[in-house]
């Protein structure tokens, strides 16, 4: 049965419980037909950011609910099928000065959805933002339930609902780390977040089982991803504000040997579900672990062997595992219906929840901040503008080459084959498009070089002629990347190893080095990623000049003749603001940086180059700094075009969905042994 869209990226359910879901009903449709069977709380990327959605399912015999409209939710779509209606309705809330936002693990408590959003303005743009809400289903109202300065995830609530438990930073500075952040957790009152008490010191992603018994995972001191159990004493709960850290007991119940979090308790108290990465295997999978005989039970891997699992969830009978997957075109299972989204496995029966989108677009509009700018997510790296703003060049994949298409999404065409990284057009020379070619995040000796590859506009036209290019550094060199040309076409600003050191460097646009080579910085240090300003007076780059080879990355501007060093943006140790793009005016810059830290636990996620990614703008000084994308994952390597297009303006066209993306490669080490760390 098909219970989501079929047409978006849909994850992190959860069962509605059956004292909650009479005011969520309430929304639905007063022409529905049929008695309810059930709501799924989860979140939805069809709009572009992560918002939460209840989907409510009817037989259509019986018709027993009412239908009475709830100014918090806002029905989206009905769809039947031969057994059941399926309602979809939105949780509404009024975005804090229009500006976009992200929701996260919805629950149902009191009548109220409870979450994790980045949806409140918080006073340093350099901060997560992840805070737990409440919003009233019946009138739409909203709390935080998060103290200012601190950032909550992946919150749990309690089966009476009275009781929510976080993994929560409480307020510490965040290290950079992206494998696991070192989170504790947090108890406080779902109605409005009084009574705030730290339960574990260290633990992440927890699970209620019963008012006094709760699961969470952490990296063990073995190195093993690993569930614990925890119990609340009876006076820990109670109205006294003392410290009772003594009353919480917590033990491990997962073995070593295998990788196993995300759980989520069975109402039952029997077993609980997790994921798990076993050292044999490269995927992730949903098993069941009897608390009783502590045994692992697999549950997803029969079905499909070789596909990635995430973040489990079970009914509140105990009969029904959760959990979301994508699924496209899979040699493993033949019989059942291809879906993206969420799907769930009944003991004794497997029933599919999810629909399936014909393919992943080249191009998806995005939320803006601002209603002059658009935002296009491209389904890629390393996107660059023409001149005249209407074709785009970019890598779908970096071993596959650079392809070209039109600015809406349509007709894509290759126009360079080979491991290729970086894109950047001519100003003047129509159809020219520089990128580098060679491996990426290689060290300064590795060979990689400068191109130039010819005739992009034809074609994107659909002219049907041989792919030409020619590379610009001389044989030798090494490491040159980053390629941006100059307004008037006559140079192009790179980035090169030669030195032993990543440098940048200007040579002639037309035939290379041979036309000239001119060093721009020199350094013990890594100067990249650089861009040249359309009024041709700047040149921005990320260098790590502050703190060589620390890993912190600070966006400076200097003028193409080698004067006017200035720093723009600065980055404190372990932060990183890469990959600077100017406005066609030249007066702003949008860049990737890692100043809203994480939106989510990253073993939640699959595997990606920068977890903590987003897009930032700013003036060309670098004040008026601007957060514009709001996930949990990576955005990277933006680029700014000429042109407004919105939404309605996209063409559709894109590659079917093959979900060939990885597991967190970190996950791949196992625990320690007296040899040190074990791989498989």
């Amino acid at each position: 049965t098909k219970l989501t869209d079929g047409e978006s990226v849909n994850y992190n359910g959860q069962f509605v419980r059956d004292s909650e879901k009479l005011v969520i009903v309430g929304s639905a449709s007063e022409n529905h037909v049929g008695k309810q069977n059930g709501v799924l709380a989860y979140v939805s990327e069809r709009h572009g950011q992560g918002q939460v959605f209840f989907n409510i399912f009817f037989s259509t015999q019986d018709d027993e609910e009412g239908g009475r409209r709830r100014d918090g939710l806002l029905r989206r779509e009905a769809r039947e099928t031969a057994e059941t209606v399926v309602e979809t309705v939105e949780l509404q809330v009024n975005p804090q000065d229009g500006q976009p936002f992200m929701r996260d693990r919805p629950s149902v408590a009191g009548g109220c959805a409870i979450y994790v959003s980045t949806q409140q303005r918080h006073a340093a743009a350099t901060e997560s933002g992840m805070a737990v809400y409440s919003t009233d289903l019946r009138d739409g109202s909203t709390k935080r339930l998060t103290p200012d300065g601190v950032a909550d995830y992946s919150p749990s609530v309690s089966p009476s609902g009275e009781w929510a438990i976080v993994a929560s930073d409480q307020g510490r500075d965040w290290d950079g780390d992206v494998h696991e952040l070192q989170t504790s957790l947090y108890i406080f009152k779902t109605k409005d977040g009084s009574r705030r008490r730290l339960l574990v010191d260290h633990g992440g992603w927890p699970s209620w089982a019963d008012e006094s018994t709760f699961f969470f995972h952490r990296q063990a001191e073995d190195g093993w991803w690993s569930i614990y159990r925890a119990t609340i004493g009876d006076s820990f709960l109670s109205d006294d504000d003392r410290n009772y850290s003594g009353f919480i007991t917590s033990e491990r119940i997962t073995p070593s040997g295998i990788h196993a979090f995300t759980p989520a308790a069975s109402p039952s108290g029997k077993f609980i579900a997790v994921a798990t990465r076993r050292p044999e295997s490269e995927y992730r999978q949903i098993e069941i672990f009897d608390l009783q005989v502590r045994i692992f039970y697999e549950l997803t891997k029969p079905l499909a062997p070789t596909t990635h699992h995430f973040n489990p969830f079970i009914s509140p009978d105990s009969r029904t595992v959760g959990y979301h997957r994508c699924r496209g075109r899979n040699k493993d299972v033949k019989s059942i219906s291809v879906e993206n989204g969420i799907h769930f496995r009944s003991f004794g029966a497997h029933k599919i929840i999810g629909g399936f989108p014909p393919v992943i677009p080249h191009l998806e509009h995005v939320r803006s901040p601002l209603d002059q700018l658009s935002l296009l997510r491209i389904d890629g790296t390393f996107p660059s503008f023409s001149p005249d703003g209407s074709l785009i060049a970019y890598i779908p994949d970096l071993r596959d080459g650079v392809y070209v298409m039109r600015l809406d999404g349509s007709g894509r065409r290759k126009i360079f084959s080979g491991f290729a990284f970086a894109t950047a057009w001519d100003w003047k020379r129509e159809g020219v498009v520089y990128t580098s070619v060679g491996p990426t995040f290689a060290s300064e000796q590795t060979t990689v070089h400068i191109a130039s590859i010819f005739n992009a506009h034809k074609i994107a036209a659909g002219e049907d002629i041989p792919l030409s290019w020619t590379i610009l550094t001389k044989e030798g060199t090494s490491n040159n990347a980053f390629p941006s040309s100059s307004p008037d076409g006559k140079f192009v600003v790179f980035r090169s190893g030669r030195s032993g050191h990543k440098n940048l460097y200007i040579m002639d646009a037309k035939i290379g080095e041979e036309g000239g080579l001119w060093q721009l910085t020199e350094g013990p240090w890594t100067d990249t990623m650089c861009t040249w300003s359309p009024d041709g007076q700047w040149i921005s780059f990320s260098s790590d000049r502050d703190n060589p080879g620390g890993g912190s990355f600070s966006l400076y501007s200097i003028h193409p003749n080698g004067t006017g060093l200035q720093k723009v943006m600065n980055s404190s140790t372990g932060r990183r603001v890469n990959h600077p793009s100017f406005s066609p005016d030249s007066k702003s810059m949008v860049f990737t940086t890692d100043y809203a830290t994480v939106s989510a636990e990253p073993i939640s996620l699959p595997h990606q180059y920068q977890p903590n990614g987003e897009i930032f703008l700013a003036r060309a000084d670098g004040s008026g700094l601007q957060r514009l994308t709001y996930n949990a994952y990576g955005d990277g390597t933006p680029s700014w075009g000429r042109i407004f297009i919105s939404a309605l303006d996209l063409s559709g066209e894109g590659d079917p969905i093959t979900c060939s993306f990885d597991d967190d490669y970190w996950l791949r080490l196992s625990g320690k042994s007296l040899d040190g760390m074990i791989c498989w």
